[in-house]
């Protein structure tokens, strides 16, 4: 069966440049999204392709602005800790979260959108080790990312205490976990 004629090209049915396909695939642009690119702009280029690819993504994305990000920070208050010390263990905490963060597609995209809406920080008060435990499994139980520091315990406190939980989210999320504690 002969397909239908159409008074112009049918889109679905154009082939692609596959070297065009690559140079946006090498972009990490899904291969369909990169294959309706370039047939919309006509396989014109590549880079006609990835501006409309990215424009349409923008486009979407205007939708979510409205939702808050935060990143908070518990610190375990049990433990004896000066001031230069939980500063430097919420510095461990931020950067090893934001490290777990590349880990995972949908959480680097999470660390994205923290980061365009402001990059909220927010530093409270645990109560101990067993709250922060606790606090963690509530936000791997709501697909949270999280980081606990250990510390090596050179200095204030003993080895393997678990000093400060990182958490990251959408900030009502985030509030389901962390929305009772004091702030430090």
């Amino acid at each position: 069966m002969e397909p239908s004629q159409q008074s112009g090209p049918d889109p679905t049915s154009q082939e692609v440049n596959p070297a065009y396909l690559q140079q946006l695939r090498e972009l990490d642009i899904p291969e369909e999204a990169a294959k309706q690119a370039l047939i919309h702009t006509r396989n014109v280029s590549a880079e006609e392709a990835a501006m409309y690819y990215f424009n349409k993504l923008e486009n979407e994305e205007e939708v979510d602005d409205d939702l808050i990000f935060k990143m908070v920070f518990v610190v375990n208050m049990d433990l004896s800790m000066g001031v230069g010390k939980v500063a430097a263990q919420v510095g461990h905490a931020a950067v090893g979260l934001y490290q777990a963060l590349q880990e995972k597609n949908s959480w680097r995209e999470m660390a994205w959108k923290w980061e365009r809406t402001g990059a909220q920080k927010v530093v409270m008060q645990g109560i101990n080790m067993a709250h922060l435990l606790e606090l963690q499994a509530l936000a791997m139980s709501l697909s949270l990312p999280t980081y606990l520091v250990q510390d090596a315990g050179q200095s204030q406190v003993e080895p393997g205490s678990r000093t400060v939980l990182a958490l990251i989210g959408e900030e009502e999320l985030v509030s389901n976990v962390t929305g009772s504690l004091k702030l430090l």
